[in-house]
């Protein structure tokens, strides 16, 4: 929406025309019509304006930010008050539904990635009370000996399926912050913008390593703090 409001700017010069011109959540005035193109004098953001009507001058109407712009406005009748007041308004309720529908789908996926840590963290202290009945298992055996063979490969394959499902695991968070912030948050940089940024991923890598390794091989873990 765009017209003729009349600006308060001085005791001197009183109450002045000004074309305002309302666009993107943005209210913006100019001298005349024809200084649009040349920049705005002035603007305001209606996403953080309170919107005050005058108690008893039905043309009148407030623009404020609180401690930063206050802006004293009036129109040349009550109808066109009432159309201004209609617009501005709308604009300020479109914006905070946009922002509330922003802010709600960054609280969801906030609350979805603090359930995966959560199991990640869970399957994390899984992993080294495994690593820790294995290295257990090796010192209590005789020196010179190895474990017997059925106690290592089924404590091998209780390690692999519980670092299998960690790592999917950690591969679903990354999937859930990349298709909700942008990529570059990551600070992920990709020749092909087609890329996702989790593929391939380095845990994708390490399953590939680990799927080559028999179980046998695998019984053992170094865990470092």
């Amino acid at each position: 929406m765009e017209g003729i409001l009349y600006k308060w700017t001085n005791y001197l010069t009183g109450w002045q025309p000004r074309w305002f011109v309302l666009d993107n959540g943005i209210l913006s005035y100019y001298d005349s019509q024809d200084d649009v193109n040349k920049g705005s004098k002035g603007s305001i953001k209606m996403a953080v304006c309170e919107i005050k009507v005058h108690s008893t001058d039905n043309t009148r109407m407030e623009l404020i930010i609180p401690g930063e712009q206050h802006f004293y406005v009036k129109s040349v009748n009550a109808a066109e008050r009432q159309r201004w007041l209609v617009a501005l308004g709308s604009s300020k309720a479109c914006l905070a539904d946009t922002r509330t529908k922003k802010e709600k789908e960054i609280n969801e996926t906030i609350e979805s990635l603090r359930t995966k840590m959560s199991e990640l963290r869970l399957y994390c202290d899984l992993l080294m009370q495994q690593v820790h009945t294995i290295q257990e298992s090796v010192k209590q055996d005789q020196p010179g000996l190895t474990p017997p063979a059925e106690n290592m490969n089924e404590a091998s394959s209780l390690l692999s399926a519980t670092c299998n499902t960690f790592i999917t695991t950690l591969e679903e968070c990354m999937k859930i912050a990349n298709a909700k912030f942008k990529p570059e948050m990551f600070q992920f940089t990709h020749s092909d913008p087609l890329v996702s940024p989790v593929s391939p991923s380095p845990v994708q890598m390490v399953r590939q390593e680990t799927g080559r390794s028999s179980p046998k091989g695998n019984a053992y873990c170094n865990v470092t703090a």
